[in-house]
């Protein structure tokens, strides 16, 4: 009995290590994703003063 319950320590012990890994894996998707959408996106972009800019450059 006792190398029964030495061996269901083990697991389980190896079960919250990949439970934790699986959290934080999910936690860096979840911060990762509000980062892209922390950048304003961008509203009324004046097509033809860019095409201007780009004319004047070269």
């Amino acid at each position: 009995m006792r190398k029964f319950k030495k061996h269901l320590i083990m697991a389980v012990t190896q079960f919250y290590r990949k439970t934790r890994r699986n959290y934080t894996r999910a936690n860096n998707a979840t911060a990762v994703m509000k980062q892209l959408l922390r950048r304003p996106t961008i509203k009324k972009v004046d097509v033809e003063a860019i095409k201007a800019s780009f004319a004047a450059k070269s």
